[in-house]
């Protein structure tokens, strides 16, 4: 899986990548067929200084997005991986369940 880190508006520093690099990391325990993850944070200065974090991860035919904002960067992170997790989730659900109807028409036909 490929990782991408970006930073708007601001230099992130190396342990807020490396948080975020390990964070995405730990959706491939869910589930291995994720091709391509970024993470994108943004800082604001205009609205009380909000920081959001965006997660996107790309599997097989889909993409599966997450926004988050608050007051700090690793919060943001995290509860964006979290709701990526839950949409990875019922993704692998969709897939399995693809598969199963799949099997149960081929071994009616044999």
């Amino acid at each position: 899986m490929q990782i991408h880190v970006t930073s708007r508006h601001f230099k992130a520093q190396e342990s807020l990548v490396e948080h975020a690099e390990e964070a995405v990391a730990q959706l491939t325990h869910y589930y291995d067929g994720i091709i391509k993850a970024e993470v994108i944070l943004s800082f604001e200065k205009a609205r009380n200084s909000v920081k959001s974090a965006e997660v996107r991860a790309t599997v097989y035919n889909a993409v599966l997005t997450s926004i988050v904002t608050s007051d700090d960067f690793k919060k943001s992170i995290d509860s964006a991986i979290v709701k990526v997790l839950v949409q990875l989730k019922k993704y692998k659900d969709k897939l399995h369940s693809k598969d199963r109807i799949a099997v149960r028409r081929v071994r009616l036909k044999v």
